[in-house]
């Protein structure tokens, strides 16, 4: 029991780090335009803001939506309590927000594959870039599919997909024209306290991806809220430290999104029935993170020699 619950806490930690390090990235960059006194204003309640209420309330309002019938205390006492007919309810909806998740993450990986800049592991990524203008396509082909097979098993099953679907285009839009944003704030003279104000709504933005994959390692609010926690307090220090060792590793990102694809797959196929063991998510994930950090590692080491 203890090392289940340990592979899961590091396994979310993990994840949330991952799929943060752009936030991390944005940060850093707007942080250097400030001055001491409001960097450590961001850096001290942002981590407040970013753990007890972004994510620590995310997966409760989550669940929630998952559960109408059930009140915001209910499912708040719920996390904390063994009560069997609240558990019933929890248990029910499960594959809602398996469904709605997974979608939600494997639509963020098609979209990274397709649409995304990035440095080529494999020769078959930078052919599907410049295939960009069938992300579209294909996502509506994807989500029809999911769609149909939901409605044959259970009409509520369907609404949880589109959610999904619907929570993808709104994060993905938002996180799209943060780039455009953060151009404009290192060369803008807007004061400390708005720059502190939208790195505080962007980082809400990416945190979803990670409260969302969450639910792929358990459907346990109080260690969702305890691994990703962990992981937001990382990423602060990440931004304190300086993200450059981090960006360094040319290919993580590449595997981060793999393992966001394959938690995506995982938590589709399970909503429909499938079963797969505690530590396939965790597992998966430090497989392909372990990949592509070693193809890092290589490249980097040709650079070296490729200089002396």
């Amino acid at each position: 029991m203890f090392w289940s619950l340990l592979v899961i806490i590091i396994g979310l930690c993990i994840f949330e780090i991952i799929s943060s390090v752009d936030n991390a990235v944005v940060n850093a960059h707007v942080l250097k335009t400030m001055s001491e006194k409001y960097r450590k204003i961001f850096l001290f309640w942002g981590l407040l803001f970013a753990v007890f209420v972004v994510r620590g309330v995310l997966p409760f309002i989550i669940v929630w939506i998952a559960n109408p019938d059930l009140s915001v205390i209910q499912v708040v006492s719920a996390a904390f309590s063994n009560n069997p007919e609240i558990r019933n309810y929890l248990d029910a909806s499960k594959p809602l927000l398996l469904l709605g998740g997974g979608i939600y993450l494997f639509l963020v990986f098609l979209s990274w594959l397709f649409l995304e800049e990035k440095k080529y592991a494999f020769l078959v990524e930078g052919f599907i870039h410049r295939q960009g203008v069938w992300f579209y396509a294909l996502a509506s082909l994807f989500t029809t599919a999911i769609v149909y097979f939901a409605l044959r098993q259970n009409p509520t099953l369907a609404l949880a997909a589109t959610i999904g679907v619907s929570a993808f285009f709104i994060t993905d839009g938002f996180k799209k024209n943060s780039e455009e944003q953060e151009k404009k704030l290192l060369g803008s003279s807007m004061s400390a306290w708005s720059k502190i104000i939208y790195l505080e709504v962007l980082d809400a933005s990416f945190s979803i991806d990670g409260v969302i994959g969450a639910f792929a390692f358990t459907v346990s609010v109080p260690l969702i809220i305890l691994g990703n926690g962990l992981g937001a307090f990382v990423v602060r220090e990440m931004t304190i430290r300086g993200i450059d060792i981090i960006t360094k590793f040319a290919y993580l990102k590449n595997g981060a999104m793999y393992a966001i694809g394959v938690l995506g797959a995982i938590m589709t196929l399970e909503s429909f029935g499938h079963e797969f063991p505690f530590w396939i998510a965790p597992l998966s994930m430090v497989v392909f993170l372990g990949l592509f950090l070693i193809m890092s590692i290589r490249v980097n080491k040709k650079k070296v020699n490729a200089v002396k």
